[in-house]
């Protein structure tokens, strides 16, 4: 039985709830966040050799994205798409089946090290090499050439000795020694001695054919073979922070010798720069 009143029933409150729960709740959201970027959307990797000097340079940190080649039928919808030749590839090593003693490395580890490099043969793809000349299907593809050298620390960017203007279609570039790669030939390399019959490979369905940008210094598929689709991990998109690992690291006490080498070793110019 009421007593006539129109006022609503309100409900007891709770205790308010502490800072430190909502401090713990707001950091439990964020690493679930965090997870789920890192599993489904984006990846960060270190580059720490110079396959892929200049396009990437030693200590390059990349943000890669993995959402772009989701495995599945692409929706319309969604930003996904198949790989294309000329795309710039993070995956798993695969290591080397034609040669497992050269995997025999701390800092090469098949399925467990990450590799970059830029996709150059797609499933189905009739590849050989010629000197300098790739040639994909019967036709040399459209790279630019440059020639530069290593200076002597070996992690420091190439030099640049020789760029002549671009040509149409040549949307990215390689860089080879001065003098040398003109004779160079399939028959040189360890995919085409198994894959192939020493002059021309076929790149088999689901693999992908992939070679360094830093021509005569990446160990690539023309060594150890083919990345199986389900080991590429997704597009390198841009450099978010780059350190100078070839710099000399202060010798201040600590925290100020570190303080130093992020502000004077980082490459500031290098912040934002996209990977193409």
């Amino acid at each position: 039985m009421t007593n006539g009143s129109t006022e609503p029933e309100t409900k007891a409150k709770g205790p308010p709830k502490s800072v430190w729960r909502e401090y713990f709740e707001s950091a439990v959201v964020t690493v679930i966040m965090a997870l789920f970027g890192m599993t489904f959307i984006v990846q960060a990797v270190k580059v720490p050799t110079g396959s892929m000097q200049n396009t990437i340079t030693i200590g390059d940190h990349l943000l890669v994205n993995k959402f772009i080649f989701a495995p599945g039928e692409s929706l319309p919808f969604l930003p996904q798409r198949e790989i294309r030749r000329g795309d710039i590839i993070v995956f798993k090593y695969p290591g080397n089946h034609y040669d497992p003693k050269r995997d025999d490395r701390p800092d090469n580890r098949p399925i467990t090290t990450n590799y970059v490099k830029r996709v150059i043969g797609l499933p189905g793809d009739q590849i050989r090499i010629e000197g300098r000349n790739v040639i994909v299907n019967g036709q040399p593809l459209p790279e630019h050439r440059i020639e530069a050298t290593d200076k002597n620390d070996n992690k420091s960017p190439l030099v640049v000795d020789n760029d002549l203007p671009r040509k149409p279609g040549e949307t990215y570039n390689v860089y080879y020694h001065p003098g040398s790669g003109d004779e160079q030939s399939s028959e040189d390399y360890d995919a085409f001695k198994h894959e192939g019959n020493g002059h021309e490979l076929v790149v088999p369905k689901n693999k992908y054919f992939v070679m360094g940008d830093n021509r005569e210094n990446s160990e690539d598929s023309r060594y150890w073979g083919f990345v199986p689709r389900d080991l590429v991990i997704g597009r390198a998109m841009f450099v978010y922070w780059s350190y100078d690992e070839s710099a000399t690291p202060s010798d201040a006490p600590f925290p100020f010798n570190f303080i130093s080498d992020f502000i004077g070793n980082t490459r500031w110019s290098r912040t934002g720069t996209l990977v193409k």
